[in-house]
């Protein structure tokens, strides 16, 4: 069986970074399956039912639920792109 190992040395600022998107991966990966699969379909519905006055408004909604699971699921980009 493979194994890997990662190390970071925390004390520098750019592997704790590095870090920090290592153990967030499978959190953005969540984010991205909801965004992709789960959100659109609840859109398009909300589409369909004319819930969206116009096209700015229904591009904030979108822009919010991905906020709204980013701080969910804890990713705080700040920490994570630099």
């Amino acid at each position: 069986m493979a194994k890997a190992i990662l190390k970071f040395d925390l004390n520098d600022p750019d592997d704790t970074m590095a870090h920090l998107r290592a153990i967030k991966s499978l959190d953005m990966a969540l984010v991205l399956w909801e965004i992709l699969y789960n959100s659109k379909k609840g859109f398009e519905y909300h589409i369909e039912a004319g819930k969206y006055e116009d096209q700015y408004e229904l591009l904030d909604a979108v822009y919010s639920k991905m906020w709204e699971e980013m701080n969910d699921r804890g990713i705080k980009l700040d920490d994570i792109v630099n």
